[in-house]
């Protein structure tokens, strides 16, 4: 049986922020730009009270929390905190996946430190955490990734939460299908919609049926219903895709869409300098309209050509209707390395 411990910093960005400036740590806390058009990276526990989430327009948090206080991001100094969490982690384990700079799955089946238990290994991570860098984190152990990064959001902030094998059974059944990893806001509403709410009423259905509904993730949604992930930990892994974009000062018409793609695109071919080594398998473009709708048109391709992103350019537009253009992008996906599958028996 494994034993994954998926650590997650309560915060993480606000939190540093609240650390170093005291004057901060009292007040709603946001991390991110405040223009008409910026997006919030993160934000404190006092203004997710007003309803301010991560990912946010800065407009929108500031309607909710007038009192909000935004502040730029330092991006260099939470690297390197998060280079020190991992010098932490590498204490107990080397097999690590970093998620981000602020989360990461352990697997310490094979620690021997604190009499090789998970829960006291997650605990003492905690404590360095927070003794070492005034900082603190949640965590989740489990038998597997899923349940871990679950498990790490049940007693957040500044808590943790076992899912011991015997209790993975009792745990799952119960558990509300918003909560599994890659079901967002509309998957849920669309499960719900046809009787799905738990991970019981999964069991009670099949895989074909669920394919109706939510397509190639059933197999994994009808998995993730019996508590069962057989994914090992990912310690080195390979850039899947490449983009740039660039959220715009005011709304534009289509005709000067061109003008931000032969912008961007020189700036995409700078970055991918660095991965030189990956083969490209297709290009993209992306809008977001007025309305924050937003579009993506992605097609096979071997190269980074400006030409081919302004054909994929012309078909976004056309879905246009007449708005306006708030956010332009670019994507190059890379072909992925070869996996070997493993597959379980489950009823279809």
């Amino acid at each position: 049986m494994r034993k994954i411990i998926h650590i997650d910093m309560d915060c993480f960005y606000a939190a540093v922020e609240m650390r170093d400036n005291p004057e901060y740590r009292d007040i709603p806390l946001a991390v991110g730009g405040s223009g008409p058009r910026s997006v919030l990276c993160t934000c404190n526990y006092q203004a997710r009270k007003y309803g301010v989430r991560s990912a946010m327009p800065a407009a929108k948090a500031l309607q909710l929390c007038p009192d909000l206080k935004i502040v730029d991001g330092r991006m260099a100094v939470y690297q390197e905190i998060s280079q020190k969490i991992r010098g932490i982690f590498l204490r107990y384990t080397d097999i690590i996946e970093p998620l981000s700079l602020d989360e990461a799955y352990l697997d310490v089946s094979d620690s021997s430190e604190c009499h090789g238990s998970a829960t006291l290994i997650a605990r003492q991570i905690r404590q360095e955490i927070f003794n070492e860098l005034n900082l603190t984190a949640s965590a989740g152990i489990a038998p597997n990734k899923f349940l871990a990064k679950i498990a790490s959001d049940e007693n957040k902030p500044n808590g943790q939460c076992v899912i011991s094998p015997d209790k993975v059974e009792s745990f799952v059944e119960r558990l509300p299908l918003k909560k599994i990893p890659g079901i967002g806001p509309k998957t849920a509403e669309k499960l719900k919609q046809f009787g799905y709410h738990t991970c019981a009423d999964v069991r009670s259905s099949n895989v074909s049926k669920l394919q109706q509904i939510v397509g190639k993730f059933a197999f994994s949604l009808y998995q993730r219903s019996f508590g069962l992930d057989e994914r090992e930990l990912e310690t080195s892994r390979l850039r899947k895709s490449l983009a740039i974009e660039t959220t715009l000062a005011h709304d534009i018409s289509s005709v000067e869409c061109a003008d931000v793609v032969n912008q961007l695109f020189p700036k995409l071919v700078r970055r991918l300098e660095k991965h030189n080594d990956r083969s490209i398998t297709r290009q993209g473009v992306k809008l977001k309209f007025a309305d924050f709708n937003q579009t993506t048109v992605e097609l096979q391709s071997q190269e980074c050509d400006l030409e081919f992103f302004l054909c994929l350019l012309k078909k976004a537009l056309a879905r246009a209707d007449n708005r306006g253009i708030r956010l332009v992008g670019l994507t190059l996906g890379f072909a992925e390395k070869e996996q070997g599958t493993s597959q379980l028996s489950l009823p279809i």
